[in-house]
Order: C-alpha cells, then structure tokens, then sequence
C-alpha cells in the first residue's frame, strides 16, 4: 500500500514564552493534518494562541515542544513555499503599490528580471481586483486596498501556502465581506494552494474555510475539536448563510466557544 505524505501536520507542537513573571505555556500538544488544496481556518478566542501557531508554521518562530512538518521535513525557519498576510498590510510607505510587491519577488531569491517582476507584481494587483492603482502610495490606499496588495505581494511569489493572520479583522464589515470574496475567487483560481487562516470571527471562518480547527482557550490552549464543513465550492455567501445546516453548525462552534470561556474564567 503507497503511504499518502501529509502535506503540513502539527505534531506535538508547544510553545512557552519566557516572561519577567516565568514561564508561560502559550499552546502545548496541538497536532493537525493539512491536506493538498485545503482552506484551514483556526478559530478561537484572542490569546488563545492562534497567531502562535501560525508564526511557527511560517517559520518565524521555533516551536519549544514538537513542531511543524512539511512533506516530511520539520519547519525550523522560513522558507519561499510559504507567504504570509499580516493583520496589518506593512507596506513600504515609500514605495508604490507594484514596487511593493516586487520587493517580494526580488527577495524570494529566484533570479528574474525587472521587467518580469513588474509584469507580474502588476498581473497580482489585477487578480486582487486593485489593478488600477498600481502605481499609487499606501497612504493614498484605503486600507482594504492597502490589504489587497499585501495580498498580492504574498501571491506574487508563487507560494505553495498562504497563510493569513486575521487579514481582515481591522476592516469595516463591507470591506470585510469584499475581500473574504476576493480571497476565495484568487483561491478558487490558484489551486490546489493550501490557505490557513487565523480568525476569531466565527460567520468568516464557516464562508471560507473547508475545515476548523478550534483552540481551547490559552493558556496551554490546545485543539479542542476539529470540524469538516459541508459547504460546496465555488461558494456563494447566500447560498453558505441558507445552508440548512449552517445555523448547526454556527451553534456548535459558538457553544464550543462559550464552553471553554466558562472554563477559562473558572479556573482563572
């Protein structure tokens, strides 16, 4: 029988912190499988060690217990396969939106040319639907198009996982919803690219996502329950919301949620 690799699995994985009061077991013992093509969302309460996780699967992190493994190879820094989206776009102030995202590609370490950098960086900002203002400043950008070329510098390197750190969190509800529906048409057209998504918005990670992993909360948070969505793609936000089983599965997440807040607050 030919053993199917796991693509990215978390394996025993722990993280503490060393603080001025000791020690601090941010997460301990998280272990999930990622597979080809999917979109993981990791959902949990803020500091329940989500963004953690995350930074140690990009490799910005070491893991203090287990860790990180990608085709069988454990994660110890980063690496091109992986791009990430932080919560805040970080763009270069003094460079225009393509100069930002060819930055990223003069980095990645392949050798290209400018001119092929430039057409790319400006083929990225198409597919994000901000084409038109590439050549524009981050302060002249709202800051959901300033989100979408952070999300087109992420792309533009080809990366085999994007990772995406409450991308939109910071973002009024319509921006919000424009860009969960960029995210998922770039997604639909770049696969079988695997996405892990950090977010604490649970109606965002039941329109996106494929899987849930869902954190107990911190500290030592852990997964507490892992849950497949029945959701066909290409998804439709009405056709996800009139789901006969969303407000299901909606109700568990939100219970799962509540549970381990009140166990949180017992035994603080």
């Amino acid at each position: 029988m030919k053993l199917v690799r796991i693509p990215l699995e978390l394996t025993g994985l722990g993280k503490t912190f060393i603080t001025p009061d000791g020690p601090v077991v941010a997460v301990e013992n998280v272990n999930a499988e990622i597979h080809e093509g999917e979109f993981v969302c990791i959902l949990g309460h803020s500091g329940c060690g989500k963004s953690t996780v995350l930074s140690i699967i990009a490799g910005l992190q070491r893991a203090t217990l287990g860790g990180v493994v990608i085709d069988g190879t454990e994660v110890t820094d980063p690496g091109a396969d992986r791009a990430v989206v932080f919560q805040a776009p970080s763009l270069l102030p003094w460079l225009t939106a393509r100069a930002n995202v060819e930055l990223a590609m003069a980095g990645a370490g392949t050798r290209t040319t400018r001119r092929w950098r430039r057409e790319r960086a400006a083929h990225c900002l198409v597919l994000v639907g901000v084409g038109d203002i590439a050549d524009q400043l981050p302060h002249e950008l709202s800051l959901g198009t300033q989100q979408c070329v952070s999300m087109a510098r992420a792309l533009s390197t080809q990366p085999r996982f994007l990772l995406l750190d409450e991308p939109f969190s910071t973002l009024d509800s319509l921006t919000r919803f424009e860009l969960q529906d960029t995210l998922l048409q770039v997604w639909d057209q770049l696969q079988p690219r695997i996405v892990v998504m950090v977010t604490h918005d649970i109606d965002e990670a039941l329109y996106l996502a494929d899987r849930l992993i869902l954190m107990t909360d911190g500290p030592g948070a852990r997964v507490g329950e892992i849950l497949s969505l029945p959701f066909r793609r290409p998804r439709e936000r009405a056709s996800v919301l009139e789901h006969p089983e969303y407000l299901t599965y909606r109700h568990r997440v939100m219970d799962f949620l509540e549970h381990h807040a009140h166990q949180s607050k017992s035994a603080a």
